[in-house]
C-alpha cells in the first residue's frame, strides 16, 4: 500500500464524514448502514475500511464535528457573565439563544440528535459506545451540568424565592427542554408533533422562559 500524507488521510476521513452526515439527513441514524455510506462516497468497501473500522467509528467522528458546528456555549456564557442583567433578562436571552440555534438546525443537526436519542432507547449499549468515542462536550451536557446550576446561583444573587426546590425545578427545565426539542423535530421533520401542531422553537422557548422566571420567584 503506497504511503499517503496526513492531509490526504484527513481529507478522506472528512469526505466520509460528510457523506455519512448526508445519509443521516435522509434516513434515521439507527437505520443507516455501512453499505449506505459506501454507496454515498462512491468508494469501494476495501477503500472505506482503510480509514474507518466500522460505521460507529464514523458516527463518533460525525458527532464530534456536530458539537463544533452546533455550539451555543460561547453565546450563553457571554450573557451569563454580564453583571448588569437581571435574572429575568438573563433567562429571556438564554432562551432566545436556544430557540435561534434550534430553529437554525432543526432540519439537520437537531434531526440527527433526535435520531441518536431514539437509537439510545432502542440500543443503549451501541449508543453509549458511539457517544463515548466522540470528542468535545455536548450542548445538553453543558445545559445540565453548568447552565442550569448557574440559574440557581443567579436566583440567589437576585434574592428570589423559588416556588419549589431548585433540584425539582432543574429537573422540570431539563424535561421541558427535551420535550420542546422532540416535538419541534417531529413537527418539522416528520410532520407529527403533539396533536399534529406546528411547534415553533421561538414560541416554545418564550413560554419556557416565563415559566422558569415564575418558578424561581421572579416577575414577568
Amino acid at each position: 500500500m503506497p504511503k499517503v500524507s496526513e492531509e490526504y488521510f484527513e481529507n478522506k476521513k472528512n469526505f466520509i464524514i460528510d457523506s455519512t452526515y448526508n445519509v443521516c439527513l435522509r434516513k434515521p441514524v439507527g437505520m443507516v448502514t455501512m453499505t449506505d455510506v459506501i454507496e454515498e462516497t462512491g468508494l469501494s468497501q476495501g477503500g472505506i475500511y482503510r480509514f474507518y473500522k466500522n460505521l460507529d467509528e464514523i458516527l463518533s467522528d460525525m458527532i464530534t464535528r456536530m458539537r463544533v458546528d452546533y455550539n451555543f456555549v460561547d453565546s450563553i456564557e457571554t450573557i451569563t457573565k454580564k453583571p448588569d442583567l437581571s435574572f429575568e433578562e438573563v433567562t429571556y436571552k438564554i432562551c432566545d439563544i436556544l430557540a435561534e440555534v434550534m430553529e437554525k438546525h432543526l432540519l439537520d443537526i437537531q434531526k440527527i440528535n433526535f435520531d441518536l436519542t431514539v437509537l439510545a432507547i432502542n440500543d443503549p449499549k451501541r449508543a453509549t459506545t458511539i457517544i463515548k468515542e466522540a470528542k468535545g462536550r455536548g450542548n445538553f451536557e453543558y445545559l445540565s451540568t453548568v447552565l442550569m446550576p448557574s440559574l440557581v446561583e443567579a436566583s440567589k444573587k437576585n434574592k428570589l424565592k423559588p416556588q419549589d426546590s431548585p433540584e425539582k425545578i432543574l429537573k422540570f427545565i431539563s424535561s421541558a427542554y427535551a420535550g420542546i426539542e422532540m416535538n419541534c423535530i417531529l413537527s418539522a421533520c416528520y410532520g407529527n408533533g403533539i396533536a399534529d401542531s406546528d411547534c415553533r422553537p421561538k414560541e416554545m422557548f418564550e413560554v419556557l422562559a416565563k415559566t422558569i422566571i415564575l418558578l424561581f420567584g421572579g416577575s414577568l
